[in-house]
């Protein structure tokens, strides 16, 4: 089960280890139907109910038979080898039980976050070309404003039960069989899309194919310090939207036979968080960096709460050194910090258990991955020199390409690099330090925002001339959004003005991406293409 060798030193399991495989691999087959048929009774998941606080488990023969009533459900609705399903979903059972059901039947999963807003969801799906949709009550008061303009749009699904032409999960999956033959796919079939932003154009979607989780494998048995041990439990605040949340955390607890709890959060509550931790005995999480940070508020948690934690990791922006010693200090854990890309995660990580670990440092290379920092020519540079971070191919944890995006795909790379975008550097011990990216994403509590995006939306308000976003460092989130805005004639600034935009934003995109601070301004600086400088905004805020 375990893919890391048998060795004591980071160095012997780099340099042993191999990739290995098989020639025919489906995510469905392997985090479920695998275990059904050897432990049936097994214990997959474990979901507390954010209404009523019950606790639900699922068993992984329950999990097995129901995703195969919901793939035969599917399958009868007309879905069929590649089509793509979207989830609208907060963390939860029927989030698992989608994914299994539509890798068992060969399609492609697009999981779509609950807090966007109704542009962000039009585009996504009109792009991605869902045929189905699975979503709860929140999701489906969104679908049906946009509901005109989503032509290739078939099925739409209700875990909360139907709705008018909208199907009830439950009552769909009832009337099914308990039997599904799952479709032959190997590694390298498309398996699931996260869209990524980047700085110039709409969102991009980043497809996988089935081997992404195989290559995630080194990377959460390095970091969760040689996974899985006796009594794993493992739970993340992060959304099941999120590729961290995915890969990380559900995904490789399901194959490995840990159990994984799920709750949803609708605004992460510190207490709560520990509470969860103490009544479910997790002892192995991934957190983001503000999450961590916003932990920090609980006085003593070691002293209030009953913790059994082994192991907590953390990425999607940078740790800093006082979360890692604050962790070492409250926690008596030595937060294992790692780094990756939707592209291309979990490739940098560190191992406290086996020493490998720096403040500051986001991580060596995983077994199995060669990651370098390299100049523009796509060469690699020597320790302590600034540049790149990219990764070089072929590597199974890579995407497969940007979705309907050839050119974006090709310039993704310089030679076999996949280039980041973002600058570190590598010491001589082969730890390298995160310094900053070279483009203008946004990093916002471990959510990457394109600019782009939200500079549309702006646009669209009737009051909004010119607009260009930037990220401010902020002590929480990393950054926070920022809106330098020209104004058309006729409007003026003032405080209710600034209200209207940021929940215009808010409501069209999403909670995340609204910004939280506008400057109104005369002009924006420009290149003479007419390519607004950021640099210099960011440089002013």
């Amino acid at each position: 089960m375990q893919v890391l060798p048998q060795e004591k030193t980071y160095s012997g399991l780099y340099e042993k280890f191999q990739w290995r495989l098989p020639e025919r691999y489906n995510i469905g087959v392997d985090i479920c139907d695998r275990w059904a048929k050897t432990e049936p009774g097994r214990i997959a998941l474990i979901h507390k109910n954010s209404e009523d606080q019950s606790t639900t488990k699922l068993s992984y023969g329950e999990l097995a038979a129901k995703s195969n009533q919901l793939a035969n459900a599917l399958t009868k609705a007309g879905m069929t080898r590649t089509d793509r399903v979207a989830l609208l979903l907060p963390q939860s059972p029927q989030t698992a039980l989608c994914h299994i059901a539509t890798y068992k039947l060969g399609g492609i999963v697009v999981p779509l976050a609950l807090l966007f807003g109704l542009d962000a969801l039009e585009y996504r799906l009109n792009n991605c070309g869902a045929k189905a949709l699975v979503t709860n009550a929140q999701g489906l008061e969104k679908i049906r404003q946009i509901s005109s303009k989503l032509p290739g749009l078939e099925i739409v699904i209700s875990v909360d039960g139907p709705d008018g032409d909208v199907l009830g999960f439950d009552d769909l999956i009832a009337a099914q069989n308990q039997y599904f033959e799952p479709v032959i796919t190997s590694p390298d079939d498309p398996a699931l899309m996260v869209y990524t932003s980047g700085t110039t154009g709409p969102p991009k979607g980043a497809l996988h194919g089935h081997r992404v989780l195989l290559g995630h494998c080194p990377g959460v048995e390095f970091s969760h310090e040689f996974f899985p041990q006796p009594e794993d439990v493992m739970w993340t605040p992060a959304d099941w939207a999120w590729a961290g949340g995915i890969f990380n955390i559900l995904f490789p607890g399901l194959r490995y036979g840990a159990p994984v709890v799920s709750y949803h959060f609708r605004r992460f509550d510190p207490e709560a968080a520990f509470g969860l931790m103490e009544e479910y005995n997790i002892r192995n999480c991934f957190i983001p960096p503000t999450a961590l940070k916003m932990l920090r508020v609980v006085e003593a948690p070691a002293k209030h709460f009953k913790l059994n934690l082994r192991t907590i990791s953390s990425g999607g922006e940078s740790l800093g050194r006082e979360v890692y010693e604050w962790s070492q200090q409250e926690l008596g854990l030595t937060v294992n910090e790692f780094y990756g890309q939707t592209e291309c995660n979990y490739v940098l990580a560190s191992c406290a258990k086996l020493g490998i670990s720096k403040p500051g440092a986001i991580g060596r290379p995983v077994p199995g991955h060669i990651v370098g920092v390299i100049d523009e020519e796509g060469n690699i540079l020597p320790p302590g020199e600034q540049g790149q971070i990219a990764m070089k191919r072929p590597d199974p944890v890579m995407f497969l390409g940007y979705w309907d995006n050839p050119e974006a795909t090709k310039n993704k790379f310089i030679g076999d690099w996949l280039t980041t975008g973002d600058q570190g550097i590598m010491d001589e011990d082969g730890y390298v330090s995160f310094v900053g990216r070279d483009d203008d994403v946004i990093t916002s509590a471990g959510f990457r925002i394109g600019p782009g995006e939200i500079e549309d939306c702006l646009l669209a308000h009737e009051a909004v001339a010119l607009s260009a976003a930037i990220g401010k460092p902020d002590d929480l989130r990393t950054e926070i959004v920022k809106a330098f805005i020209v104004l058309k004639d006729g409007y003026e600034p003032s405080d209710n003005l600034t209200k209207e935009i940021q929940t215009f934003v808010k409501q069209r995109l999403s909670a995340h991406e609204y910004p939280r601070e506008i400057a109104f301004v005369d002009s924006l600086p420009l290149t003479t293409s007419g390519k607004v400088i950021r640099r210099l905004l960011r440089e002013q805020a």
